[in-house]
């Protein structure tokens, strides 16, 4: 079994919608820190030109949809594609739709909002 980790930034904007006061349900941004883990067997490396994935495709499969992007925008845009609830664009909730949406082998993704602040999603 082959792993490779990718790690980039990407800015975003967003706002929350709490239940609460919380100043998070106003729109504002963040410089995100993004990891996304990929593996794959060792057959499928040889089969794809050594690589699990490269790395380039990891960062470029999330900053075209995601960079400079406002995330109530793009994850309403996918509820509706996918007939489901609109998300609340939580860090947690970004990690798992990066997970399962954008990059096909991966199976974990962390996303760091702030310093001391990291979402993570492991696919089981």
């Amino acid at each position: 079994m082959f792993q490779i980790q990718k790690t980039f930034d990407i800015a975003v904007s967003h706002n929350l919608n709490l239940p609460y006061d919380s100043p998070c349900n106003r729109k504002h941004g963040h410089n995100l820190k993004i990891t996304v883990y990929c593996r794959a067997t060792d057959e499928q490396v040889w089969k794809n030109n050594n690589m699990v994935v490269d790395f380039a495709h990891v960062k470029a499969a999330v900053h075209t949809v995601l960079d400079h992007r406002d995330l109530n925008d793009v994850l309403q845009v996918q509820a509706v594609v996918q007939s489901s609830g609109t998300p609340n664009p939580t860090s947690e909730f970004l990690a798992y739709w990066i997970c399962e949406h954008l990059v096909a082998s991966c199976y974990r993704v962390d996303v760091q909002e702030s310093d001391g602040n990291v979402a993570t999603y492991i696919r089981d």
